[in-house]
């Protein structure tokens, strides 16, 4: 009789994972259960906001599946948001429609210490029921479909919590880890705590394989790249595998440019996620040809379907072929997707 782990590595998402190189590559993408979406639509509707969305696990696992069932990904993420961890640890947040993420700003040492790292767990337990009941639908329904569970990674969790919101440039956190390092390294030393324990309650639920987000990763100059970046990156990804030594993780250091060689070597991580500005030839000249890339087809090709779409997809398939790779977008899928496009792409990649 199979066992889970033989089971699980005959899923060719851990099959990469685990340094081989699959063709045609495993795909899954950033963001595919979303506003795209009719079915999506409906279930937010039926949420009544995002927050209520991702802590009511019926609902949230049912939008996880949704791009599963429609397309046959090789992955599902679970359905959530990389700031419930700062609502986990007790910062106000809201998500204000055409606003996006509106938190209350922590700039303070009693802000900082306002933090409650004890209460984590509880109150994402409903996070980590999402894992359990997409698990156990994937293993009845789509064996072959491996699941991710995922964080932001500190820097860019830190931005939106020193922040209060979005921001093209989050001044105020970059001046706050210049200013006062050591406050910063206070909140983000609380984050990579938080992090670890987030990311092993989703494995024990179920999750197996990680990610971490690292969006805002390129606003740094290299030096603070590599204190606020990689070293925390690292921690974590060395912290969750002492704990969970068979479960991969892939970092995505966004707008990292050339950095992506070193986080790649020092980051401790699996993985390495490419973003939309990443040229994939010289990745795959840069990064050793063992260690396995993700991404990074530009999401307005998918936006624009046909002949657009498959010259774009066909010329990051030729780049990869050979190494270890992921198929995905260079950032999420946005709303004006028509979904027809998605699963065109489904079947150029099934094809290659």
């Amino acid at each position: 009789m199979e066992t889970e782990n033989e089971a699980s590595r005959a899923k060719p998402f851990l099959r990469v994972l685990a340094g081989e190189a699959v063709w045609p590559p495993p795909v899954w993408l950033m963001r595919q259960a979303g506003r795209y979406l009719p079915e999506y639509r409906a279930t937010r509707a039926q949420a009544g906001d995002f927050i209520s969305l991702c802590t009511t696990p019926d609902l949230a696992a049912e939008v996880t599946l949704q791009p599963i069932r429609r397309y046959g990904m090789d992955a599902a993420i679970l359905f959530s948001d990389i700031l419930m961890v700062p609502w986990a640890l007790g910062q106000g947040l809201r998500f204000a429609e055409g606003e996006g993420p509106l938190l209350d700003p922590i700039r303070s040492a009693e802000g900082i210490a306002a933090l409650n790292l004890e209460g984590l767990l509880a109150k994402a337990a409903p996070i980590f029921e999402t894992v359990r009941l997409t698990r156990a639908a994937l293993d009845q329904h789509h064996p072959k479909t491996a699941l991710i569970g995922f964080a932001g990674s500190p820097f860019t969790v830190a931005c939106y919590m020193v922040e209060g919101r979005g921001s093209k440039d989050f001044a105020a956190t970059r001046g706050m880890a210049f200013s006062d390092p050591a406050s910063f390294g206070r909140l983000i030393r609380i984050l990579q705590d938080a992090t670890v324990e987030y990311l092993v309650a989703q494995v024990e639920a179920g999750a197996e394989a990680l990610m971490l987000f690292d969006t805002w990763a390129g606003l740094l100059p290299p030096s603070q790249f590599r204190r606020w970046v990689i070293e925390p990156s690292a921690a974590i990804a060395r912290a969750v595998r002492k704990r969970c030594p068979n479960t991969p993780i892939i970092g995505f250091p966004r707008l990292a440019g050339p950095m992506i060689t070193d986080y790649a070597a020092r980051a401790a991580v699996d993985g390495v996620a490419m973003d939309t500005s990443m040229d994939p030839r010289w990745a795959a000249q840069a990064v050793p040809a063992t260690m396995p890339l993700q991404g990074n087809l530009d999401p307005l090709a998918l936006v624009a379907g046909g002949a657009a779409l498959e010259a774009a997809a066909r010329s990051l398939l030729g780049a990869m072929r050979g190494r270890p790779f992921i198929f995905n977008l260079g950032h999420g899928i946005i709303p004006p997707t028509p979904p027809e496009h998605v699963a065109q792409l489904m079947r150029i990649i099934r094809s290659s």
